[in-house]
């Protein structure tokens, strides 16, 4: 039996996949999380062979989970469920630890391969994604200037464009208001924008949101 813990903020979302999961004999949702700090709990006391991981949750996202997870004793293998259907966030979470990468609008049947695949040490991406991650991130002139972003100024830009404000942020990522608006200045600079208004407009271009 292939144990499975969802980290996915949305009741609703959430529970469509523990349906899901639940039609299949050889899978079974042994817990879930809505935020990251609640996943991290979560999997020290219990044991699971794969996460299925929201990559944009409130607190610590999913990106920023990856690592923390992958640093575990016996860490799961983690399958990311995105609503971005972006080849630089695909990239982005398997560089650091992903071993797949699914988007929420999959067929349903191929999110239950993809979590199998995973299980048994393989690894996943959405087959529409996978065709153009080979022509998209391989090509430096026509990578965005997001996929230039740290980790951490990635994830800054992520809650900007949510709509915390610096002190927020800070809070959350553990850090000084100074350290996020250092990081704020840089990735303002890397995209070329002047306003967190800028900020939202290339978010929404780019299927970032």
């Amino acid at each position: 039996m292939i144990r499975v813990l969802v980290a996915e903020d949305h009741t609703i979302v959430r529970e469509g996949i523990k349906q899901l999961i639940g039609l299949a004999r050889d899978l079974t949702v042994v817990g879930e999380a809505s935020n990251g700090e609640q996943l991290m709990e979560t999997l020290r006391h219990t044991p699971c062979e794969v996460v299925l991981l929201d990559i944009s949750m409130p607190g610590v996202n999913g990106l920023e989970a990856i690592p923390r997870i992958r640093a575990l004793s016996e860490p799961p293998a983690v399958l990311v469920l995105s609503m971005h259907d972006e080849a630089q966030m695909a990239a982005r979470a398997l560089k650091i630890g992903a071993a797949g990468y699914a988007t929420k609008d999959s067929d349903p049947a191929l999110l239950l391969t993809a979590i199998r695949k995973v299980a048994a040490g393989g690894r996943y991406i959405d087959p529409e994604l996978a065709d153009r991650m080979v022509f998209e991130v391989g090509l430096t002139d026509s990578r965005p200037p997001h996929s230039l972003l740290s980790e951490r100024e990635f994830s800054v830009f992520e809650r900007l464009v949510r709509g915390e404000g610096v002190n927020e942020i800070a809070q959350q990522l553990s850090v000084s208001s100074k350290t996020v608006s250092t990081h704020k200045a840089r990735l303002m600079q890397k995209l070329n924008l002047h306003s967190v208004a800028d900020l939202v407009k290339y978010a929404v271009e780019h299927k970032l949101v």
